[in-house]
C-alpha cells in the first residue's frame, strides 16, 4: 500500500486536483499555445529552445536560495517580495515546461506518475531515509 499524499489542512491544492477556480494543465497548455500563436513565436518554441529556457529560468528559481541557509530557505515565502520572486520564477518554468511537452506531445501527468512508479521500485521502503537505490 502506499502512504497517503494527502495535503496537510489548510494546505493549497495539489496541482492535478480539480480545482474551484477551474485551472487545469490542458487548458493552461492553450493559453500558452494562444499567447505565443499571436505573437508569431511558435517559430522559436522549437524542443531545444524551450529546453534551454527551462534550464535558465530553473537556475533563476536556485539563485533565489543560493546563499541562504537551510532555515532560511524555509522561511522565504514569509518575505513577500522574495514570494513573490519565488512564484514568479515558479511560474516560468512550469510555463516553459508546459510548452515543452506541448511541443513533443508529452503528457505531463502520465510522464511523472510513470516516473514514480519506477522510483517506487528502485527505492524500497525497506531503507527508509536511505538515497541507496536498489538494484534490480
Amino acid at each position: 500500500m502506499s502512504e497517503s499524499l494527502e495535503p496537510e489542512s489548510g494546505a493549497p491544492p495539489a496541482a492535478c486536483e480539480r480545482r474551484p477556480d477551474g485551472l487545469d494543465v490542458a487548458g493552461l497548455q492553450r493559453r500558452l499555445a494562444a499567447f505565443a500563436a499571436v505573437r508569431d513565436w511558435q517559430q522559436y518554441h522549437t524542443p531545444k529552445n524551450l529546453a534551454a529556457a527551462l534550464s535558465v529560468e530553473a537556475s533563476e528559481l536556485v539563485e533565489i536560495f543560493q546563499w541562504l541557509t537551510p532555515e532560511e530557505s524555509a522561511r522565504v515565502m514569509e518575505e513577500p517580495g522574495k514570494a513573490a520572486r519565488v512564484e514568479d520564477e515558479v511560474a516560468d518554468v512550469l510555463a516553459y515546461l508546459l510548452q515543452f511537452c506541448e511541443v513533443l506531445g508529452i503528457d505531463a501527468l502520465a510522464a511523472l506518475a510513470a516516473k514514480i512508479d519506477r522510483n517506487e521500485g528502485r527505492f524500497p521502503i525497506a531503507a527508509p531515509g536511505s538515497p541507496v537505490r536498489h538494484s534490480p
